[in-house]
């Protein structure tokens, strides 16, 4: 199978998407980004905060997110094992964003699954970049897609959205959160990418 190339045209995208969350939330709320990069999103959209966690692999990245945001949690580390093992857990997520190059369903998951402190609202953002491998025709073999894949079939080019939307309210009911909105849309090269954004609540 073909690599899947990286799309890095949807940072306008990116950034519009996190300011018209921030403007539906009242006060400073605590930020979670599972991939830090060089602090691009954080330069944008949260440096007015004073707590939040954040997570990279690549040492010299995160070197520079710890100089960035001396009062954050930083983490040099794998976000998917971390999460799953409790990483970040001193505080109370307000806002999660996820952006990896490629698909999120591992990291969502294991936010979800993990032993934590909720909030009773629950903000979460996210670019997707597995509809470049549906666009392939590999939906059946990403493990993540598994239930989807018997649900629906291979072909979830043109339902890709509305999966995002089933399997973010199915992990999201592990911690007790349901669905209070969500709206997303694609960008990129050739609409290869997915944004959304997600309010989820306690009991809600």
């Amino acid at each position: 199978m073909k690599a899947i190339r990286r799309d890095n045209s949807t940072k306008r995208e990116k950034l519009a998407l996190r300011k018209l969350m921030m403007r539906q939330i009242d006060g400073a709320p605590v930020v979670m980004e599972t991939h830090g990069g060089v602090g691009q999103i954080w330069a944008s959209c949260y440096a007015h905060l004073a707590r939040g966690v954040v997570f990279e692999k690549d040492a010299e990245k995160a070197a520079i997110l710890a100089q960035q945001r001396p009062t954050w949690a930083v983490y040099e580390a794998d976000c998917v094992s971390s999460l799953a093992g409790g990483a970040g857990d001193h505080l109370v997520v307000d806002v999660l964003d996820v952006d990896p190059y490629g698909q999120p369903w591992p990291t969502i998951e294991a936010f979800f699954s993990s032993e934590r402190p909720r909030a009773a609202c629950l903000w979460v953002v996210v670019q997707d970049g597995l509809k470049q491998k549906i666009k392939a025709g590999g939906a059946w073999a990403v493990k993540s897609l598994a239930g989807i894949v018997k649900r629906f079939g291979n072909d979830l080019l043109d339902r890709y959205i509305d999966v995002c939307r089933i399997l973010l309210e199915e992990h999201a009911s592990q911690a007790g959160y349901s669905l209070a909105r969500f709206s997303g849309y694609y960008c990129g090269a050739s609409g290869a990418m997915t944004h959304y954004l997600a309010r989820l609540e306690i009991g809600g």
